[in-house]
């Protein structure tokens, strides 16, 4: 143990416990160190801090008390198979042992279950005593309380805490009942702490966004932080096994490309939860992965602000955004059995949350199923369908919108190109600058059995999208014909890499079928209806009767070198970022499309100087999973840009527009 204070204060060192095993050897090592009382709980004045001993029965009183009497605070407690210590509340650090419960709860694996049986048999379970805590496990414990609790009056800092920035209040050590090994693990605060959170009000102001100058490294980089230099700074911040917002990261080898994954700590309890990266090597994997799981916890709900209009559309007004523009269903859609949105009406009183509209100038009221997609209770009218589609994070809120910006026109382009049958342009890779393109391409089909064809499916603002679709090559009936994956970027080929990258994925997952999921497949082929989530929709296109739907997209043409489609994507080379953000949007503005963005940040983003959001362009294609989710309807810009760009000999009616789902992963 390190050194602790050199002379005892004035005042004593109170534990507050519960006669057992821990609270007797935490008392007997206080009185080592400090002066030792055992007060009641209400009599804490005078006293320089409390230790608590016992389960968390006590901890409401004692925090109370402690936070009337000014002094920290820190509890010990035993669990099943382990002894929590810490964190110090009320000294230098700013999580509370409140904030590191949840932290811990939500970082199990299967924390929904977990939870459940907490609803059901919590009581029962604070009061079991765990049958492996001994003498030796309750001394180490207490050992470590007493250093931690010196560090926070003292100002020395425990040995994990040494570097800058890092504080002895928001971490707190375990240990472990079996083995006594001793682990040390930092908590970011809960932003939805019962006991020290609290989320400001949500409001216009607040959502006021005035873009500022952020210089660039170089002008064809977009990132304005090196987040594999920070590595192991962001580690530490977020990936803790025992109560990370990220509880780990994995390798996922044997691809045909690195990949790494990050599951989110969450409640919800499944793998779209996970933070996927892909990229060229292991370690730049890992920490995207990290990154994009930070991305999804700032999606689910509001962390950042809390909600606070509850209104109609018809008593909001022009304040609101109006829930067409954004896509909605046709009318007979409701009477499908089974369908389970509700018709959406101006009267439909519904959440709201602020955000901004760059077209307007001003700030705008926006649904708040729109902007967070796991947010919704169970009394808020269930209207719409609604994804991840436009969530981004970036080192700095213009780098977060730009990401998002850059996900909506990629989702965009790749719808417009199925449900309007738009035969774009066959791209060959063979002529790309970059040499990585080609050799990727031949991996691909060499480790799976895939030809990758590239074909460019930019639209009106000249973003850089693409489709790539990957044939199989070996003729297997077993596994699927055809898959298709979307990548954008403001470069063409950075476009083009991303894009393969995320056809690696589904290449090396491409499943074998067998004769029941055969049988499935043909099903949905006849009825489109039964493509329900989204693996149905790589399911159907592995059968082969579904191929011929993409007759207007692999019809012979010969492919186009890079170099021919320089003029349409041709992207000014700016120094600051804000630049290059006002020529996105100024992309949209001028052809008469909004752009309206939710700041989704949080505290938990905030601790790593990052920014979240959610970006929506009224009248773009919005992805949905599931057939009759998908939102078509009352978009005009459908019917119209196919034909614009010269894909079309005349603008679409609605009975025009591909009847059947699409085929995005």
């Amino acid at each position: 143990m390190p050194e602790r204070t050199s002379c005892a204060p004035a005042r004593p060192v109170a534990v507050i416990g519960d006669g057992g095993l821990l609270d007797r050897a935490t008392a007997a090592v206080v009185a080592r160190t400090y002066p030792l009382i055992r007060p009641d709980i209400g009599a804490l004045d005078g006293c320089a801090a409390v230790l608590v001993p016992s389960d968390s029965a006590l901890h409401a009183e004692v925090r109370k008390a402690a936070e009337a009497a000014g002094i920290p605070w820190l509890p010990l407690r035993t669990e099943a198979d382990a002894i929590q210590v810490g964190p110090v509340a009320g000294g230098p650090g700013d999580a509370c042992p409140t904030c590191a419960d949840w932290r811990r709860r939500l970082a199990r694996d299967k924390a929904q279950h977990h939870e459940t049986l907490r609803a059901r048999h919590g009581t029962a379970l604070a009061a079991h005593r765990s049958p492996l805590l001994t003498r030796a496990a309750a001394a180490v414990a207490a050992e470590l309380a007493v250093d931690l609790l010196d560090a926070a009056l003292s100002g020395r800092p425990v040995p994990e805490d040494t570097a800058e920035g890092r504080r002895p209040g928001d971490r707190f050590l375990q240990v472990d009942l079996a083995s006594l090994a001793v682990s040390s693990h930092r908590c970011l605060p809960y932003s939805l702490c019962e006991d020290c959170g609290g989320l400001p009000p949500d409001g216009p102001e607040a959502a006021r966004i005035t873009p500022v100058s952020r210089p660039k490294p170089a002008p064809d980089v977009f990132r304005v932080q090196n987040v594999v230099a920070r590595e192991q700074e962001l580690y530490d911040i977020y990936v803790d096994s025992a109560a990370g917002v990220v509880p780990c990261v994995d390798d996922e080898r044997g691809g045909p490309l690195p990949r790494a994954v990050a599951p989110l700590s969450s409640l919800r309890g499944n793998s779209s939860q996970h933070g996927w990266g892909r990229t060229t090597d292991y370690r730049t994997s890992r920490i995207t992965a990290v990154l994009e799981a930070l991305e999804r916890f700032g999606g689910e709900q509001p962390r950042g602000r809390r909600t606070t209009v509850t209104a109609s559309r018809r008593e909001l007004g022009e304040r609101a955004l109006d829930p067409h523009v954004l896509g909605l269903y046709p009318d007979e859609r409701y009477d499908l059995p089974g369908f389970p949105y509700l018709r959406y009406h101006e009267d439909l009183v519904m959440p709201w949350v602020w955000g901004y509209s760059f077209a307007r100038g001003e700030p705008v009221l926006v649904p708040e199923r729109y902007a967070y997609y796991a947010a919704h209770s169970h009394d808020d009218p269930r209207f719409v369908y609604e994804i991840s589609n436009g969530c981004a994070m970036g080192g700095c809120l213009e780098e977060a919108i730009l990401c998002g910006l850059l996900e909506v026109a990629e989702r965009d382009a790749f719808l417009m190109t199925w449900y309007g049958r738009m035969p774009i342009p066959r791209v060959d890779p063979g002529s790309a600058r970059d040499r990585s393109i080609p050799m990727m391409i031949e991996h691909l089909r060499h480790r799976t059995g895939y030809e990758v064809q590239l074909y460019s499916a930019t639209l009106e603002q000249g973003v850089p999208c693409f489709w790539a679709v990957g044939l199989d090559a070996l003729d297997d009936p077993g596994r699927p014909r055809v898959l298709c994956a979307g990548g954008s970027a403001l470069l063409a080929e950075k476009a083009v890499v991303n894009v393969l990258h995320e056809m690696a994925h589904l290449l090396e997952h491409a499943k074998i079928y067998d004769a029941e999921e055969r049988a499935r497949a043909a099903a949905m082929v006849r009825d489109p209806s039964l493509v329900k989530v989204m693996g149905d929709h790589s399911v159907l296109y592995s059968h082969e009767d579904a191929f011929d739907r993409f007759d207007f997209l692999l019809g012979e043409r010969e492919a186009r070198p890079f170099a021919s489609f320089e003029e349409q994507w041709r992207w000014p080379a700016h120094t600051d970022l804000r630049a290059d953000l006002e020529e996105m949007l100024h992309r949209y503005l001028d052809r008469g499309m909004d752009v309206v963005v939710v700041d989704q940040t949080t505290p938990e983003h905030r601790a790593g100087s990052f920014a979240c959001v959610k970006v929506m362009v009224p009248g773009t294609l919005p992805m949905t999973f599931g057939h009759q989710n998908r939102r078509v309807d009352g978009l005009p810009r459908l019917l119209r840009v196919p034909y614009e760009l010269g894909y079309r000999e005349r603008e679409l009616t609605p009975e025009d527009i591909n009847p059947h789902p699409h085929p995005f992963p």
